[in-house]
């Protein structure tokens, strides 16, 4: 693209002409990322082990004038990714947009997690996250185009107890994109992480519905408040467009200034 005119800046945001593959789009976070490249006019492929939420969400983006289908993935299971993918390209030509969000949050103490327990985390946060990204760059690297959404987390950096392994899934994930971009990018295909602070979602519900947990959150940011899922919808934008042409192999922090702070203790300091 020719950035040397105002309507070229302009369509830097522009998803027109787009496939976009949003696994994890039946809710939360994948929702709205869904709902937001629609809006700028990509078409968008919904993707969700719950079938029924996927199918909605993609009701409600051709209600409101976009273009979208549905289809049933679990990311845990291999083949079934492999066939989505193939199927959702044969049917649309092409694919320039992946935003993978699906993940699971066991809240335990390391000394109490069990084998089981860590397997279930592992692989459907990162091997899940693994199994989508190999076969949507398979697509991309044929095309010499696209860009991958990875979700990290403000866990990849900062850890409390009982995120042990959860966090380590999401910095994982995060230096999967760095490596990704490294090898893809010869090939005109971007890799880059999202990492999220605190928002409201079916995931964390558990957390908001306990209002001390819910406020203490609330005040390690530096806005003092949750996100609503709609505010990653810009960041995702942002970075499935050729406004983050030059952005590759990088994490994208979205967290209200958490991973900024230490703590909420303000000193009285001396003029």
């Amino acid at each position: 693209m020719n950035f040397s005119s105002p309507s070229d800046y302009r369509a830097l945001f522009d998803l027109n002409g787009r496939v976009a593959l949003v696994v994890g789009g039946g809710s939360g976070i994948g929702q709205a990322g869904g709902e937001a490249l629609a809006a700028m006019g990509a078409t968008v492929i919904v993707a969700d082990v719950a079938g029924a939420s996927a199918q909605s969400v993609a009701e409600h983006i051709r209600g409101a004038g976009g273009d979208a289908d549905a289809i049933t993935m679990d990311v845990r299971d291999g083949a079934q990714v492999e066939r989505g993918v193939e199927d959702s390209v044969r049917r649309h030509g092409r694919l320039d947009v992946l935003l993978v969000t699906p993940a699971v949050n066991l809240r335990k103490r390391f000394l109490d997690y069990t084998d089981e327990e860590f397997d279930r985390v592992v692989d459907l946060n990162l091997k899940g996250t693994f199994r989508v990204a190999r076969a949507c760059a398979r697509v991309m690297v044929e095309q010499k185009r696209g860009s991958m959404i990875l979700m990290s987390s403000i866990r990849s950096v900062n850890v409390e107890p009982g995120q042990s392994i959860y966090a380590a899934t999401k910095a994982g994930i995060a230096q999967m994109a760095k490596g990704l971009a490294v090898e893809l990018g010869p090939h005109g295909v971007r890799v880059n992480a999202l990492a999220p602070g605190i928002v409201a979602t079916p995931l964390t519900q558990p957390i908001m519905a306990n209002a001390s947990w819910n406020e203490a959150y609330a005040q390690h940011t530096a806005l003092g408040r949750w996100a609503h899922a709609g505010e990653m919808a810009g960041p995702i934008v942002f970075l499935a467009s050729d406004a983050s042409s030059y952005l590759t192999g990088t994490t994208l922090f979205a967290d209200a200034g958490w991973t900024a702070m230490d703590g909420r203790y303000e000193p009285t300091l001396s003029a």
